[in-house]
């Protein structure tokens, strides 16, 4: 069976407010279940280990989102992490980083979860995120010193997204200009429109509505 690591954040408010956040629910969520549709596998884990931080949880008509959420071996591996300085990413088939402004507290440059990807990579694995879970491939370097973003054309939440979201003056950082600086090429839609970018075994969504298809792009990656 094929399997995938999911690297989440510990970080549970939004930038240095007060804000609960941490993991937008549903860009886990309707992956989960895509993964989940394809037969395919999943652990997650954090920089910290343990229970990790959700938003977006709430019932508001989302049905993919509420029934992942309510199922217990989802919740188990949610609120039990594994620690990510303990993975073994040789047992792994493919990263993936879901969004959620915590990304940009502690993912956006943790040294230790972008080695494991980093190392994944380079042996031929596909990695994915979507909407600020591309925070995460800011510190990934590759074995030849340079960064995977310098290679890869990329998308992510944009900066439309985040004055419609009411937090562009909350976030530690815009990821929008920080993927820019260091992508090939950063690309994006419409705001709230699905977009997914496909490069080099790369695959990123623009926003939450781009979840679904970030999953469906993985499966075929892994298929």
């Amino acid at each position: 069976m094929k399997k995938v690591i999911i690297f989440v954040t510990n970080h549970a408010t939004l930038g240095s407010t007060d804000q609960a956040n941490g993991t937008y629910a549903p860009e886990l969520t309707h992956v989960v279940n895509v993964l989940n549709g394809a037969g395919i596998d999943y652990d997650i884990a954090s920089i910290l280990g343990g229970k990790a931080p959700l938003y977006g949880t709430e019932p508001d008509g989302d049905e993919v989102n509420q029934s992942v959420l309510g199922h217990s071996g989802f919740v188990s591996k949610v609120e039990n992490t594994l620690l990510a300085a303990s993975v073994s990413i040789d047992d792994y088939d493919a990263v993936f980083y879901p969004g959620g402004f915590g990304l940009l507290n502690d993912l956006f440059e943790d040294i230790t979860v972008a080695a494991l990807s980093a190392q994944h990579y380079e042996n031929g694995g596909v990695i994915a995120a979507v909407c600020h879970g591309p925070a995460g491939l800011l510190p990934i370097k590759l074995s030849n010193g340079e960064l995977l973003l310098s290679s890869v054309s990329v998308t992510g939440f944009t900066r439309e997204e985040e004055v419609d979201f009411g937090t562009i003056n909350d976030i530690p950082f815009l990821l929008e200009d920080a993927l820019a600086r260091k992508a090939v090429q950063y690309s994006k839609k419409q705001p709230w429109q699905s977009f997914v970018v496909e490069d080099k075994r790369v695959i990123t969504g623009q926003n939450p509505a781009s979840a679904q298809a970030v999953g469906e792009a993985l499966v075929k990656y892994l298929a």
